[in-house]
């Protein structure tokens, strides 16, 4: 509890007889470490003994017989003060605070409705590392379907596929880059932010490709290959005009793009492939909490790059292994 003490001296100087007025508020701290020149002592926990006093300094608490007491010289004589004990630190408490302190280092406060997340510097040195790493694997895979690839048909699925995988990595890095290091120029930014919101269109359009045009499909089923193409221009115009004002309304297109040709492709005949296709799907969806997750998990988005690429991998690999034939060896060595 905050208590007040007054304390009254009287000393003689040149045979007068003065009063002086010392007020001590201690609030449960000991020992003072400044004093001015006025007499104020101001200690560590804000505690303050005003008065006429000057230069008096406190004795240590718990040094000597007088343990818990404090006391002020004044004219020789000593005033003792009771202390209280300041409240203890437990190891528990210390390493939870410092922990705690670390941890919001890593992520910053989560952004309002409708309004872009600050990552910290953190942050963005793992979005950036996250997908450029991937961009020479991406290139490497792209040209090897194309090698791989036996007509004229097969050669334009590969390239459209190619550049869409190719253009996602490459486009993601270099807008984490003008965010990271050129956040001052507003509109290189928004410009590659508007084209990293665009290219996922093309990404998903480009990722079905494969399985729509080098699969036998229905008559109606045909038809997603050119509609899927349609999507992907319709969400390009809804960047443009609705650029980070409705996120939920985003995301909804995203995910009705990645299903909806996804009822198609499980109707063909063959199914091969289409496990390894259903995975990747799933681990999209489960990415898509951690992109939502920005200000909540450190390091969120950069985890959903993660998520991004595995589902990328998988897709990958069932392209390869059902759609294009077995590269051999020398076809290998030569890319």
């Amino acid at each position: 509890m905050h208590r007040e003490e007054e304390g009254e001296f009287r000393r003689t100087s040149a045979g007068k007889r003065q009063m002086s007025d010392i007020i001590f508020m201690n609030r449960g701290r000991c020992g003072f470490r400044r004093t001015t020149h006025l007499g104020i002592e101001q200690g560590p926990g804000g505690d303050v003994a005003l008065g006429a006093v000057t230069r008096a300094r406190w004795t240590e608490r718990g040094a000597g017989p007088g343990a818990g007491r404090s006391a002020v010289p004044v004219s020789g004589a000593l005033l003792p003060m009771r202390t209280s004990p300041p409240p203890p630190v437990t190891a528990r408490r210390l390493h939870g605070d410092m922990g705690a302190k670390d941890f919001k280092r890593f992520m910053n406060h989560r952004a309002p409705a409708n309004s872009r997340y600050k990552p910290t510097c953190y942050e963005h040195a793992a979005n950036c590392y996250t997908h450029a790493f991937l961009i020479v694997p991406s290139i490497v895979g792209s040209a090897l379907l194309h090698r791989m690839s036996d007509d004229r048909w097969e050669k334009i699925t590969a390239w459209i596929y190619g550049m869409g995988l190719c253009a996602l990595f490459i486009v993601s890095t270099v807008f984490h880059i003008v965010t990271w290091k050129k956040s001052h120029l507003r509109t290189v930014e928004h410009c590659f932010h508007m084209c990293d919101r665009m290219v996922i269109y093309f990404f998903i359009a480009a990722s079905y490709a494969p399985w729509l045009n080098l699969r036998e499909l229905g008559p109606l089923a045909s038809h997603m290959r050119w509609f899927i193409w349609l999507m992907a221009a319709g969400g390009t115009v809804y960047v443009f005009l609705y650029h980070e004002k409705y996120k939920i309304v985003e995301l909804l297109f995203y995910l009705a793009m990645g299903f909806s040709p996804a009822l198609v492709v499980t109707s063909m005949n063959n199914t091969e492939g289409l496990q390894e296709l259903a995975w990747g799907g799933l681990i999209y969806c489960l990415g898509v909490v951690f992109f939502k997750s920005d200000g909540i998990i450190p390091f969120a988005h950069a985890i959903w790059h993660l998520f991004v690429a595995l589902a990328a991998a998988v897709h990958y690999y069932a392209i390869w292994k059902y759609l294009y034939k077995s590269p051999s060896s020398d076809l290998i060595r030569h890319v």
